[in-house]
């Protein structure tokens, strides 16, 4: 690949009453080119990842990353959105830029701000993320596509629940050496198996500790082209990355396949020159415990209908033969849906920097890869990256 991540900055993920969109996005601005050591003189283009959808009432959004220093005023600057992959996407279009000339770096920010918004509008915002003209009325919205999904799977492939609640577990688990996540508590196995009043069904057969957090947050990363990366403290490359966009509504496509997810995987694979079984670890979207389940069979860990093997015998585990969400995932860290593809390429990069936070940094971390997902499967980002100095 043509580019290198250089520098990052992460805020915590959570509820932050005193914070705004502006004031999430110059905080990781300014503290991602600290870290890459450059100025923003040196920037040569912007990419902003804001879902927004309603949760905030400012929109146009590019150009409050200028807010950082007066330096970027005259930036080329642009927003992407592509659902809760949008970060990825902001990511791979900066990548787009250096791959075509256009510049030597790019200084990328994921953003979102939700919990200020009233429950029942989260709920009508994230269903913007589906086809409405089929899923609009779902009950328990977003939650309630995966619901569907979550009972599909059950019907084809039979119960699931332990599995779900081992997954879960594990994420938590993973995320309290996490200080970025926003819920950094171990619940165990049984908590997140039993149904409670502190984990009620959410929607068919998912509970609560079934589902990613509602978060405030923001992530940023700067890629540098490959000569200018030579000359940086750190540089992460990018082995490869893929992008396969399938059909919004779920009546054109099997959706217990997670087809796009599997064609970007063997398309990044495949241009990275290795295997699954290469990588030291994956960042995997695990919005709903049932997506990380599929995820496991889409990438091809395991075969249809049986990703339940990869947690059940532990491979998943961050001593296993392919640690899953080592950042303890959406799950543990939260999903402020424009940041999460920008924090799981940061959270990759810190890995492979040997720079990740004590108790979660693993040993010998050599090529990790990355799966970030919009919708049910519709929008499938897969990067591999691998530490170049």
């Amino acid at each position: 690949m043509t580019a290198s991540i250089v520098g990052w900055a992460h805020t915590p993920f959570g509820k932050f009453d005193t914070e705004t969109v502006e004031s999430l996005v110059t905080r990781v601005a300014n503290e991602a080119m600290a870290d890459a050591g450059i100025s923003a003189g040196d920037v040569d283009e912007i990419v902003l990842g804001h879902f927004n959808a309603g949760f905030s009432a400012q929109d146009f959004t590019a150009s409050l990353v200028l807010q950082a220093d007066p330096k970027l005023r005259f930036k080329p600057a642009t927003r992407v959105e592509n659902a809760c992959a949008t970060g990825s996407a902001a990511v791979h279009q900066g990548l787009r830029a250096i791959a075509a000339g256009a510049a030597k770096i790019v200084l990328v920010v994921g953003v979102e701000q939700m919990t200020r918004t009233p429950g029942p509008e989260i709920g009508k915002n994230l269903l913007k993320a589906s086809y409405l003209p089929e899923d609009g009325d779902t009950v328990g919205g977003f939650a309630g596509v995966f619901g569907k999904i979550a009972s599909s799977y059950f019907q084809k492939y039979g119960d699931q629940s332990d599995a779900l609640a081992l997954i879960a577990a594990k994420n938590h688990k993973n995320g309290v050496a996490n200080p970025f996540a926003q819920m950094r508590k171990d619940f165990g196995f049984d908590f997140c198996r039993a149904e409670s009043e502190k984990n009620p069904f959410v929607a068919g057969p998912l509970k609560r500790t079934d589902c990613s957090l509602v978060s405030d947050g923001a992530a940023a990363l700067v890629l540098a082209d490959a000569e200018t990366a030579k000359t940086m403290t750190k540089s992460i490359g990018f082995r490869a990355t893929a992008h396969a966009q399938d059909f919004l509504p779920m009546s054109k496509r099997d959706i217990l396949q997670f087809e796009g997810c599997t064609v970007a995987w063997q398309r990044a694979l495949e241009q990275a020159g290795v295997t699954l079984n290469d990588l030291s670890f994956v960042e995997t979207h695990d919005c709903f415990t049932v997506a990380e389940l599929i995820e496991y069979e889409a990438m091809g860990l395991t075969p249809r209908g049986q990703g339940a093997r990869a947690i059940k015998e532990g491979w998943t585990l961050k001593d296993g033969k392919l640690p899953v969400n080592p950042s303890g995932g959406l799950k543990s860290k939260g999903h402020p849906i424009g940041a999460t593809g920008v924090s799981m390429h940061v959270m990759t990069a810190m890995q492979l920097a040997g720079q990740a936070p004590e108790g979660m940094q693993l040993k010998n971390a050599k090529l990790g890869g990355i799966f970030n997902m919009g919708g049910a499967a519709v929008a499938n980002y897969v990067s591999v990256l691998e530490p170049l100095k």
